[in-house]
């Protein structure tokens, strides 16, 4: 059994580790709700403006589909894994790079190259996987421009023909405790279903012309699809590490309870041990 020294020591352990999980919370919460603003702005654009650039493309003629969406037979893929670059944010981590590896099973009979932006990512793959590379550094300065330079380089590799395919893996922002693992291809841009006969098709004006509208947006919807897998990333690790710091904070609590209740026995009990000593000498002497 532990003295009541020990147990003293380990309550107050316990407590120090609390205000550290409580300040993490508390910090995070913060973040939360501005990462929330910043993804929940940018998502209605970024699908509408991939909604749109998949209508105009699929109604291009066949010889006139931009680079970016032409399909070719797949050798060699390329993924994007989007985690952070500090743990402690509960399943947040993990659960990317779950998905990374059974993507790496499905994708055994293709070369697979990974793109890791977050260090948690780039830790985990680096032994084992070709890592095309570590672009960590971008939540140092996290804005439009830097993520661009990030797409800009994955879009130059893909028409030069390095990868056939790429695909983003990241945490989608659902709410503070929920967040989705998501998959979803960059590159060769999806195109949208044929219309239907009984359905009405969308008529557009071009001006200029298709071609040189789809040459300016193709490139920007990817670079804001890009972002938004970042911002949905960033809005995901402080809603997780908040509910992980939260559950921390709860546990702690828990077991510093428990603790107090087994000091308070503890001590009971050598205060009794003590009084039957004094009392069992007092009669010894009595009886002498």
């Amino acid at each position: 059994m532990a003295n009541l020294k020990e147990i003293r020591g380990r309550i107050t352990s316990i407590s120090s580790t609390m205000q550290i999980t409580r300040a993490m919370k508390m910090v995070s919460a913060a973040k939360l709700k501005k990462a929330q603003d910043a993804i929940v702005m940018l998502r209605p654009y970024s699908e509408k403006l991939q909604e749109l650039i998949q209508n105009v493309n699929s109604s291009s003629d066949p010889d006139q589909v931009s680079v970016y969406a032409q399909k070719r037979e797949v050798k060699r893929i390329l993924f994007i894994a989007v985690t952070s670059n500090r743990g402690l944010a509960g399943a947040f981590n993990s659960s990317i790079v779950k998905e990374l590896n059974n993507q790496f099973r499905e994708k055994s009979q293709y070369e697979v190259e990974v793109l890791t932006i977050g260090k948690k990512a780039y830790d985990a793959v680096r032994r084992t996987r070709a890592v095309y590379s570590n672009e960590s550094a971008v939540f140092d300065n996290l804005n439009f421009d830097t993520v661009s330079h990030v797409a800009e380089g994955v879009m130059n590799s893909f028409r030069e023909g390095k990868f056939d395919e790429v695909y983003l893996i990241y945490n989608k922002f659902v709410n503070a405790a929920t967040q989705e693992v998501t998959a979803e291809q960059l590159l060769p841009i999806s195109m949208a279903e044929k219309a239907e006969e009984t359905q009405v098709e969308t008529d557009y004006i071009f001006e200029p012309n298709r071609n040189e509208i789809l040459d300016n947006l193709i490139p920007k919807a990817i670079k804001t699809q890009v972002f938004k897998a970042v911002l949905d990333s960033v809005a995901s690790e402080h809603g997780a590490r908040m509910t992980a710091m939260h559950k921390a904070t709860d546990n702690a609590q828990a077991l510093k309870n428990d603790l107090v209740i087994f000091y308070n026995k503890a001590r009971q009990a050598a205060i009794t041990n003590e009084i039957l000593e004094i009392v069992s000498g007092a009669e010894a002497l009595k009886n002498s």
